[in-house]
């Protein structure tokens, strides 16, 4: 256990604000499970995160030893776009999942990039190392993860914000008549299926625009653009417009015929400011084979 104490410089200052600014390491989610936990306390007192500090307020931080990692280290070929000592840029593949759970503990990419580098962040505990957002497991494509946990911190306040750039190539149903558009629904969960998101009241806000690229016969390719990142997002507005991604198994129709094995989704480019050379770095990841073969094969059609 490690222990930090903090004499308050601040007055009205929220108490998780406070100490993400002095200890960089800490980010604010985690500092709230140590308040919740009583780890934390102001004047050896339990507060709430949303704890307002007076000048000369002492902050008590109680650091657990972080948790020894359980998830086994396999040795699984990694497409990287790029790596230095504070960040990895990974073409995933379809059918990967990006982190274990329960009932899938092997073949992800934690457990391949466990045995990629030993040093990843440990912010998102111990089935998440390193992982800064995620994609679905049938969308191929660029992920940033973070090697350290000042690089997850900073980079996750990007996300949060909307600041990192994020852009995917898709196949949808149906032909879209406009050549750009921007869809904003709130998403939730489904009030009609609990294993489906949707456009619900109450639901966290989100932000698509789509730009059309090629029409073929009865579907569209388009570049996403997106300015949120909720859970399913591209798939859930699409299908809340009519035009469900092509082969997505939740959102899609039945009646499709191109022996897909997922939505047709990749995420082509990401994005964002360097953690630490404060640079904007950008890196696309190409289209892979059997997405280049559905569009040859709906041009073929068409």
């Amino acid at each position: 256990m490690e222990h930090k104490k903090l004499i308050s410089r601040a007055d009205g200052e929220r108490v998780d604000t406070y100490i993400s600014k002095n200890i960089a390491e800490l980010s604010r989610s985690y500092i709230k499970k140590l308040i919740e936990n009583r780890q934390i306390l102001v004047n050896n007192k339990s507060i709430k995160p949303d704890y307002r500090l007076k000048i000369n307020d002492v902050i008590l931080i109680d650091i657990p030893e972080p948790v020894k990692l359980d998830v086994k280290a396999e040795d699984i070929k990694l497409d990287i776009l790029y790596e230095d000592e504070d960040v990895i840029v990974v073409n995933k593949p379809q059918g990967m999942v990006v982190h274990p759970a329960a009932g899938n503990y092997s073949g992800t990419l934690v457990n391949a990039l466990l045995k990629h580098c030993t040093n990843l962040s440990g912010i998102n505990g111990v089935l998440r190392p390193g992982i800064v957002h995620r994609i679905d497991k049938d969308t191929s494509g660029a992920l940033l993860v973070a090697k350290n946990d000042r690089a997850h911190r900073i980079l996750a306040e990007q996300i949060k914000n909307h600041t990192v750039n994020r852009k995917y190539i898709a196949i949808v149903e149906g032909i879209i008549r406009v050549d750009s558009g921007t869809i904003e629904g709130a998403i939730g969960r489904s009030h009609k299926d609990r294993l489906k998101m949707d456009v619900v009241p109450g639901g966290k806000p989100a932000i698509t625009h789509f730009k059309v690229m090629e029409r073929f016969k009865n579907e569209t390719l388009i570049e996403v653009r997106l300015e949120t990142g909720r859970t399913h997002q591209i798939r859930v507005h699409m299908s809340h417009i009519g035009h469900p991604l092509l082969g997505d198994p939740l959102y899609g129709y039945k009646n499709q015929n191109f022996n897909l094995k997922g939505q047709a989704l990749h995420a082509a480019l990401i994005g964002f400011i360097h953690p630490s050379s404060g640079k904007y770095m950008e890196f696309k990841a190409p289209l892979p084979e059997y997405f280049k073969d559905l569009i040859d094969y709906l041009r073929s059609i068409a």
